[in-house]
């Protein structure tokens, strides 16, 4: 078993400020996404809503992939006897940023 340590110093650049607020889209998009996602399963979606629907979709992905992406830089993965084993890659990835 592993287990993920957050470091302090990201909550720390957060504090104050709402989760969503940092990188998820705005509520109305998301309110939008559902909303066709919903009309096409009960009628049917127009070509345009189709395209609109495949944008919002791209940047929901856009924004959970960066919010993913930047929560990892601030773990620290340890093993059951506490040993740091956090792969090179994200220790290197967090010494970049923080330069």
């Amino acid at each position: 078993m592993i287990y993920l340590k957050r470091s302090s110093w990201l909550t720390n650049i957060h504090a104050g400020r709402k989760e969503n607020e940092m990188t998820m889209l705005p509520k109305e998009k998301i309110d939008r996404i559902n909303e066709l996602s919903n009309k096409s399963k009960s009628e049917g979606l127009t070509t345009k809503e189709q395209e609109e629907q495949q944008s919002l979709r791209q940047q929901y992905l856009q924004a959970f992939r960066s919010s993913m992406k930047n929560t990892l830089k601030g773990v620290t993965v340890v093993d059951p006897n506490g040993n740091d084993v956090t792969p090179q890659k994200l220790k290197d990835e967090k010494k970049f940023n923080l330069h």
